[in-house]
């Protein structure tokens, strides 16, 4: 009777090792391991800036910033719009009374994954940082469309208006193609300001540009 128990306890062992453990056996010529994978799947979202691609215009250089992720220099300017700054400009409309507008075209792109929908996507723009008093210089954006894929070319100075300070300003409304770039327009308006804080050292201001999917 003992020997009838050892053979069966002996056989039940063997079946627990063959069902089991499949990394090894003994008596046979494969094994079977497995694997589980797992990951977990976020929604991710990226917005960038690049130098702009629009016929016919000189394109400022959009850079690596300092303190900021990208950097755009107008070079020399004046409110008369004499300097040929580093892109493009547009005179005054009256000189001495209305503004000078230096500019430039750029692109944005979003790329945005693993969102349930995209119907609600936007971009805006916003002067978080603005240039120091006496704020001769400020920055400006083209009026066109903001649900246009590429706006108008500026065609004078009328074609900007200033960059809010406040609320964010949409530059790119429902519709926004994922991973496809759009064209906008940027620059610095020069008021024709006498006064003694005048500052005639380089400045800088900073635009916040936000992409969002709903």
């Amino acid at each position: 009777m003992k020997r009838t128990s050892l053979a069966i306890l002996s056989t039940l062992l063997m079946m627990a090792s063959t069902t089991f453990a499949a990394t090894q056996a003994t008596n046979a010529a494969s094994v079977a391991p497995t694997l589980s994978v797992s990951a977990t799947v976020q929604k991710a979202v990226r917005l960038t800036l690049s130098v702009g691609a629009t016929s016919g215009i000189n394109h400022c250089n959009v850079a690596t910033g300092s303190g900021t992720d990208y950097a755009m220099d107008f070079g020399t300017v004046d409110a008369l719009g004499i300097a040929a700054g580093n892109c493009n400009s547009f005179a005054p409309t009256t000189a001495g009374v209305s503004d000078a507008i230096y500019w430039s075209d750029y692109s944005l792109t979003p790329v945005f994954t693993s969102h349930t929908a995209a119907s609600g996507t936007n971009i805006t723009a916003q002067v978080t940082t603005d240039f120091a008093a006496p704020n001769n210089l400020y920055v400006v954006r083209d009026n066109s469309s903001s649900n246009a894929a590429t706006v108008v070319t500026p065609a004078g100075p009328g074609s900007f208006v200033a960059m809010s300070t406040g609320s964010a300003d949409t530059i790119g409304a429902a519709g926004l193609a994922n991973g496809t770039k759009i064209t906008r327009f940027i620059g610095v308006g020069v008021k024709p300001l006498n006064a003694n804080n005048v500052v005639y050292t380089q400045q800088s201001a900073t635009v916040t540009f936000t992409l969002t999917v709903q």
